[in-house]
């Protein structure tokens, strides 16, 4: 009866032990790469095309099942005074646009996956919806994208278009008025998780 009880619960823990490791092996977390990930946001001027690019970018992307591309969760922040033109007096106008002083950062995280599409091993078309929280504003936006998995990283790529005015933004103006931002903008993405 002894052995028994033993066997039993050596079957038990034995049982444990494998049950946490599937839940460990299943379950990845990878951090944001921001030397290698790119963020641009893309607009139009009454005088000329212009783009800010992201320099400092930090989040978390979280897998439920990373064999068959099952994202968990996808947190990411830009700091909103990273926005770089390469014009000093553009930055100016955007940093005053976005309200920096007050809100140091816009951050998105995943609300629900609708669909998880594999074109090939590692390769998946995902539509999701997610927050997306701009100058204290929050919206649920649709995001479609591709993500590839491959070699112990993860990528997210795609695009979104927004309107400014959607979150409290008024496009900028310069020269007294004389050239004016359009509204609408696009935001170009290649976010590498490590």
């Amino acid at each position: 009866m002894k052995s028994l009880i033993t066997t039993q619960k050596k079957v038990l823990f034995s049982s444990l032990f494998l049950f946490a490791s599937l839940s460990i092996l299943c379950a990845q977390s990878y951090k944001l790469d921001n030397k290698t990930s790119f963020l641009q946001v893309n607009g139009t001027s009454s005088l000329h095309d212009w783009h800010v690019d992201a320099e400092r970018q930090s989040g978390i992307l979280e897998f439920s099942n990373i064999d068959e591309g099952a994202i968990k969760s996808i947190k990411f922040s830009v700091e909103s005074e990273s926005l770089k033109s390469g014009k000093s007096g553009m930055d100016k106008n955007t940093y005053k646009a976005l309200k920096t002083k007050s809100f140091k950062t816009i951050d998105f995280s995943l609300t629900k996956i609708i669909s998880v599409n594999e074109l090939s091993e590692g390769h998946y078309n995902v539509k999701a919806e997610g927050k997306l929280l701009i100058c204290g504003v929050s919206k649920v936006i649709p995001m479609d994208f591709e993500l590839i998995i491959k070699n112990e990283s993860a990528q997210i790529i795609g695009k979104n278009t927004l309107l400014m005015t959607d979150y409290g933004i008024e496009p900028p103006r310069a020269l007294l008025g004389t050239i004016k931002t359009g509204d609408e903008i696009v935001i170009s993405y290649k976010t590498v998780f490590k």
